[in-house]
């Protein structure tokens, strides 16, 4: 069975720093693909980047370029979005999600249907 739980989320002030966790099970990083998703209230799902299997390579939606770092740790079967100079816009809750393929599913920041997503965790910047 594959299980995905987030964790890390919570009230920061903006301009600082968050790291979420995604703890998995049920399935091998050398198999599957990592994205990142957000939604905010009233918008619909969006990506915030993604990892692929194979080399590790990342895509970042243009609004958080630069400001967030993707990486998996597989001993730990765990991924992590680094977020830095966080603003307000990116409230949000945050979603990790599984694909089956070694290369991520990627369509620019869009959604997209991951095969496994976890419950998501609630990342609040203050202004």
């Amino acid at each position: 069975e594959v299980q995905i739980v987030e964790s890390g989320g919570g009230l920061v002030q903006a301009g600082g720093s968050l790291r979420l966790s995604c703890k998995t099970s049920g399935f091998s990083f050398d198999d599957y693909s990592i994205g990142w998703f957000r939604q905010a209230p009233g918008k619909a799902r969006e990506g915030v980047g993604c990892i692929s299997a194979v080399d590790g390579s990342t895509s970042y939606a243009d609004p958080v370029k630069g400001r967030a770092t993707i990486s998996t740790d597989k001993a730990k079967n765990t991924a992590y979005l680094q977020m830095n100079s966080l603003k307000a816009e990116d409230t949000a809750v945050y979603y990790c999600a599984a694909d089956r393929g070694v290369y991520c599913s990627w369509n620019g920041g869009y959604y997209v249907p991951y095969d496994y997503w976890g419950q998501g965790t609630q990342v609040t910047v203050s202004s």
